[in-house]
């Protein structure tokens, strides 16, 4: 029988995408067998980040400042907002050089099998963040799974019902692909490539 610390250590390890019990077990003994120090530092940065990071009032990234940098930066354009899933979906267009203007990050999808819906996610956030009266487009980026369509087809529906122009990232990026995992240059095309909804 493990200690419960053990334990606690190896099902904490589980939260982590594609990490499984015996993944999770040997994490936990690879960090307390071998790299004691590795494991105090991982503690420490998490601990750290966990009390500094908070939402962007403005994109809802990541950020240890109310306002994010690049929603601050007087060189993006305000007029377009590109709306993506998660912080590494943003990362993964910004690597493009292909978009200068600003971000909503909904910090997930519409998923209803797993109970999230619109209230979950906050899209009356990204409707009130576009009708802001600067936004001329809005350019939708989730990723090209069912609930990354979903999501986009919900979210081009309320957008267009307020007269907003809303377009689609092109088919560039493959189908059932997420953002995270295509080349630079096919999402520069896609990017490029985008389609109106309305």
């Amino acid at each position: 029988m493990h200690p419960s610390s053990l334990e606690n250590l190896v099902e904490a390890l589980r939260c982590l995408p594609g990490v499984g019990p015996k993944s999770a077990q040997r994490m936990a003994y690879y960090l307390l067998q071998r790299d004691r120090a590795g494991a105090a530092q991982l503690a420490v940065a998490l601990t750290q980040a966990l009390e500094a990071l908070r939402h962007c009032q403005r994109c809802n990234t990541l950020t240890e400042a109310d306002i994010c940098e690049r929603c601050a930066s007087p060189k993006r354009d305000p007029g377009l907002l590109c709306v993506v899933e998660t912080p590494v979906d943003m990362n993964m267009m910004e690597q493009t050089l292909a978009y200068t203007g600003l971000y909503y990050v909904l910090m997930g999808r519409l998923s209803p099998l797993d109970g999230v819906g619109p209230r979950e996610l906050a899209l009356d956030r990204v409707v009130a963040r576009a009708s802001d009266g600067v936004v001329r487009e809005v350019i939708l980026a989730t990723n090209f799974t069912n609930e990354g369509e979903a999501t986009a087809h919900y979210l081009g529906e309320r957008l267009g019902a307020r007269g907003i122009r809303v377009s689609r990232i092109a088919r560039g990026v493959p189908v059932g692909g997420e953002l995270e995992y295509v080349d630079s240059g096919t999402l520069a095309q896609a990017l490029r490539e985008r389609r109106s909804l309305g």
